[in-house]
C-alpha cells in the first residue's frame, strides 16, 4: 500500500511541480509514459521494503520519487527548460515532500485500523455458539468439619412471625 500511494504521489507532484516551474506538460508526451514507468518502479521499491518506520520514511521515498519524475519529465525531445529546477519548482517539490507524506502515513493507519475492525467483525460473526457449560460437582471425602457454637447459639426461641391470639 505504502508503495502505490508513494509512486502515484511522485508522479502527481511531479506533473504538478513541472506544470507551476514553468514546464510544459502534455498527455501525448513520451515523458510521461517515461513518468508513469518510473513511478511505478518507485512504487514497487517502496513497497517491497520490510522495513516500517514512520513520517520520515516516507519523506525520503517521496522526495526520491520526486527526483525520479523530474528526471523523466525533463528527457522528453521538445522539453522546454533546463534540466534544473526553478525556485517555483523547487518550493512545490518541498511543500509537497512532508505534507504528502503525513497524508501517506494517516492513509496507512486508516486503512491498517479498517482492516483490522473488519476483521473482528468478520471473527465476531463467523463464531458459533459455545456448547453449554457443564457443572461439576464437589464431593468431599472425608470426616465433616465441627459445627460452630455461635449457629447454635444464635438465640432463644422458635423463629418465625408472631403468633395469632
Amino acid at each position: 500500500m505504502r508503495g502505490a500511494f508513494v509512486g502515484s504521489a511522485s508522479g502527481a507532484v511531479s506533473i504538478a511541480a513541472h506544470a507551476l516551474g514553468g514546464g510544459v506538460v502534455s498527455p501525448g508526451q513520451s515523458s510521461i509514459a517515461l513518468l508513469v514507468a518510473a513511478c511505478a518502479v518507485v512504487g514497487v521499491v517502496v513497497g517491497v521494503r520490510r522495513t516500517r518506520h514512520g513520517v520520515a520514511e516516507v519523506m525520503v521515498m517521496l522526495a526520491i520519487g520526486q527526483a525520479v519524475g523530474h528526471s523523466a519529465l525533463t528527457m522528453s525531445p521538445g522539453h522546454q527548460h533546463s534540466s534544473g529546477m526553478t525556485a517555483a519548482m523547487a518550493v512545490a517539490h518541498l511543500a509537497a515532500i512532508p505534507v504528502g507524506a503525513l497524508l501517506i502515513r494517516g492513509a496507512e493507519i486508516a486503512v491498517t485500523r479498517a482492516v483490522s475492525a473488519a476483521n473482528g467483525t468478520v471473527r465476531v460473526l463467523s463464531s458459533r455458539p459455545a456448547a453449554p457449560a457443564t457443572i461439576a460437582y464437589a464431593v468431599f471425602v472425608g470426616p465433616l468439619s465441627a459445627p460452630r457454637r455461635l449457629l447454635f447459639s444464635s438465640g432463644f426461641g422458635l423463629r418465625g412471625p408472631p403468633a395469632l391470639r
